[in-house]
């Protein structure tokens, strides 16, 4: 099993940062062999060549844009490409900062890749003001995002394990 966990998000816009921030977190736990923990920030083409691999999934962690309640975490998986060439309309609610996922994979694409089995875990963001750390309630929401990303990838570790058994 290969798993990409990719926190996303820019530090320097408040809430924002909120991928980098749980990825920190995260880097205190025991991850299930053949998961991949990195905080790609604001650098979408580095995770675009990243997905060029072959994985079988990617966490994907960023913030979700303001409308929703500030620190609420969601998770939900992206729906796979179109044949217009687009990712699903879900993605669109991710346009809190330039590194959307359209974005990256749409340079997947361009660079010959295909996107693997992608799940978004977020929480929605009170402020993207210029300046550094999330607001309160966002900061809270952090160890209920570790423990999304720990279920996901524990559930697909079963499930890998469960599959090699029955090879």
């Amino acid at each position: 099993m290969r798993v990409l966990v990719a926190g996303v998000g820019n530090i320097f816009l408040g809430d924002d940062g909120f991928g980098s921030e749980v990825v920190r977190a995260l880097q205190q736990e025991q991850l299930p062999a053949g998961v991949q923990l990195v905080d790609y920030g604001i650098r979408g083409v580095h995770l675009a060549y990243d997905l060029l691999e072959s994985w079988e999934a990617l966490v994907l962690i960023d913030a979700l844009p303001q409308g929703g309640k500030p620190g609420a975490v969601e998770v939900f998986e992206l729906e796979s490409e179109t044949d217009d060439d687009t990712v699903s309309s879900s993605t669109a609610r991710l346009d809190a900062h330039s590194l959307d996922p359209n974005s990256v994979f749409s340079s997947l694409r361009a660079l010959g890749g295909a996107a693997p089995r992608t799940f978004v875990v977020g929480a929605h963001v009170e402020s993207v003001d210029e300046g550094m750390g999330l607001t309160p309630k966002v900061q809270a929401a952090v160890t209920g995002a570790v423990s999304v990303v720990l279920g996901l990838v524990r559930s697909m570790a079963a499930d890998a394990a469960t599959a090699d058994q029955g090879a």
